[in-house]
């Protein structure tokens, strides 16, 4: 059903064969792309991002960027992490906690 395909590496320009076997693997697990990069390219990006020199899931974020903002509760300023508007209160930290703490929609946790 497979046969061996002759494809190009997208980084380092060398050919490399897509074995039969292997389209049949990807075709299992429901891969619809072929492999851009040959066996010793995967493996050395693999490497890079496992070492955290390359964009992996574990790896830091950049910092938020944060807005000053004036608690609407207490009147102080109000570093926040998002963008805020006119029609939503923004709280300060402290405050934050006493109105989420008292909120009739969140049910409060039992510490035992």
């Amino acid at each position: 059903m497979y046969t061996d395909k002759t494809l190009i590496c997208r980084d380092c320009g060398a050919e490399f064969i897509f074995s039969a076997g292997e389209q049949e693997f990807f075709a299992s697990r429901g891969f619809t792309n072929e492999p851009g990069r040959c066996p010793a390219c995967r493996s050395a990006r693999r490497a890079r991002n496992d070492a955290g020199g390359g964009m992996s899931y574990g790896g830091e974020r950049p910092p938020r960027q944060m807005f000053s903002a004036i608690c609407s509760n207490c009147g102080k300023e109000a570093l926040v992490p998002f963008e805020p508007r006119t029609d939503r209160p923004v709280y300060c930290s402290e405050c934050f906690e006493l109105v989420r703490g008292t909120s009739p929609s969140r049910p409060t946790q039992n510490r035992w």
